[in-house]
């Protein structure tokens, strides 16, 4: 094992559920409104949920723009007046902690010799915003985001351009993942996968892999 990669979404940072509902209560709008909103732009497109902005196929401006026409007409009753949908990814980061325990394996990891890495499914204009949550990217030996490559998770090609931007070969890369599907991916890729369910397991499952690797945290 030469590189461990860590997702962002759901494992730096708090659950997708849990952020679902922080912005809930930042704006009124619940979880399930939102997604279905979400899915219908994206089906619009006839795309994954979140394809279209995290491969900048659209822009930010123009996805929370369609979202809010989505709201208006499905679910007129909800008050919209403190979503600030058009610039989402400030609003939906805005208070936002980081995963202490996974910052803290991520330094354990790094200290160990092993190289680093963010591989995420994200939004160009979110960057400094996640970025700012974790407060580790200086320290990440390479990071790499769905937008900027045109390719996301789980799709195949993402995990050649990781291999290759880190020069490594699949069977020396370590990705934890809250999404098994990316995970299972990622495996048919030749990777090695933690599939991230709480920090606890996600340790104990790192660490068990590194001592067969004679790698000591």
């Amino acid at each position: 094992m030469k590189i461990i990669w860590f997702d962002f979404g759901g494992v730096l940072s708090p659950s997708i559920p849990d952020l679902f509902t922080s912005y809930y209560l930042k704006t009124g709008i619940p979880p399930v409104v939102l997604q279905k909103a979400m899915k219908e732009v994206a089906d619009d497109m006839n795309m994954d949920m979140l394809a279209a902005i995290e491969k900048a196929i659209i822009t930010e401006y123009e996805w929370g723009t369609r979202i809010r026409q989505k709201l208006n007409l499905s679910f007129p009753e909800i008050n919209l007046s403190k979503a600030r949908l058009e610039q989402f990814g400030k609003q939906w980061f805005e208070g936002v902690l980081p995963n202490k325990l996974m910052i803290d394996l991520f330094y354990k990891i790094k200290l160990a010799g092993l190289k680093v890495g963010i591989l995420t499914n994200n939004v160009l204009e979110w960057e400094n915003h996640w970025k700012r949550v974790i407060g580790i990217s200086g320290d990440v030996d390479l990071i790499v985001d769905s937008c900027k490559v045109g390719y996301r998770k789980p799709e195949a090609e993402i995990f050649t351009i990781a291999t290759q931007q880190a020069n490594v070969s699949p069977e020396e890369c370590l990705l934890i993942d809250d999404v098994l599907e990316n995970c299972i991916a990622a495996e048919q890729s030749g990777w090695h996968t933690v599939h991230f369910k709480d920090n606890s397991d996600a340790v104990k499952k790192v660490m068990e892999l590194l001592l067969k690797q004679e790698v000591f945290l």
